[in-house]
């Protein structure tokens, strides 16, 4: 393999709407020899990004201070990730607050916030909410106007909603949650990207507590509220009618859609598809949503 085979192979793997095994195997093949043969950070952070997404945690972490090796900034704000929640096993605040700070010291977004949960919940450092409420508030600020969708807009909105419901803002609230949630709609037909996904279904509960879901007018992301307890509902898609139902067991909902089973709302949004298509990345297409 050369490197112009391996770039060639990585960029056709990123068109692919769902790659398959063979895909994916070719796919780290051809990554892994481009960081051995270029030590690039960016290839680094690609390659822990894929594990990352896997839940492959343990091989994340080792891509990702590969590349923390060469001083990415990214690499840095990845590792905060692995420390703050624990994933290879276990939670590690004062990393994850060292490696979160040296991030947002770059001008990664991403990671200010992280550093202004870590001020909220008292991780590692002293409990500070006007601090922590001062670092959202400049960041929306800054990224207000941003359309590149995969920059943290719907984080810093969700979070500002709460703040704004806290000073009594109802309608704000509202409109924060909403546009966070169209935002992230957007981002998830690219990528249905587990944490993403539970930002959405946190988003939609903490919506719906100020305000009701129109039945007459949903959409798809609504099934999550509609799923958290037991409902028929139909959609189409191409002229097609399609079924998805939630029914109680032992306490939990599980999701039947168009005859094939789901454990739970979590494992139908991150599966479902129809024709080879994720829900996720058609959600836009999908019309006529009625519950029976």
């Amino acid at each position: 393999m050369t490197l112009t085979e391996a770039n060639k192979i990585v960029k056709d793997y990123y068109s692919l709407s769902k790659p398959g095994d063979d895909d994916n195997f070719i796919f780290l093949e051809a990554l892994s020899f481009i960081v051995n043969e270029t030590k690039n950070p960016r290839a680094m952070l690609d390659l822990g990004g894929w594990y990352y997404g896997k839940k492959e945690f343990d091989l994340a972490l080792k891509y990702y201070e590969m590349a923390a090796e060469y001083k990415d900034p990214n690499a840095y704000n990845c590792l905060g990730y692995i420390w703050y929640y624990g994933r290879t096993g276990e939670k590690d605040y004062e990393k994850a607050f060292r490696y979160y700070s040296l991030a947002a010291k770059a001008g990664i977004t991403e990671a200010a916030y992280k550093v202004a949960d870590m001020y909220k919940n008292g991780y590692y450092v002293e409990k500070d909410y006007e601090k922590y409420k001062s670092i959202i508030e400049e960041i929306y600020l800054k990224i207000k106007d941003e359309t590149r969708l995969f920059e943290p807009v719907p984080q810093i909105c969700i979070r500002l909603a709460r703040i704004r419901l806290e000073e009594g803002k109802v309608n704000e609230a509202i409109s924060l949650y909403t546009y966070a949630k169209d935002f992230l709609a957007q981002r998830l037909r690219i990528n249905n990207f587990f944490g993403d996904l539970t930002n959405m279904k946190w988003l939609i509960s903490e919506l719906y507590k100020l305000t009701d879901v129109n039945i007459n007018a949903f959409d798809f992301y609504d099934l999550y509220q509609f799923l958290s307890s037991p409902c028929k509902i139909s959609f189409k898609y191409d002229g097609e009618k399609h079924l998805v139902e939630s029914v109680e067991e032992e306490g939990e909902c599980a999701v039947c859609f168009d005859g094939k089973w789901y454990r739970s709302r979590d494992d139908f949004f991150n599966k479902a598809s129809i024709n080879n298509k994720m829900l996720t990345e058609i959600y836009d297409d999908l019309y006529l949503f009625e519950v029976i």
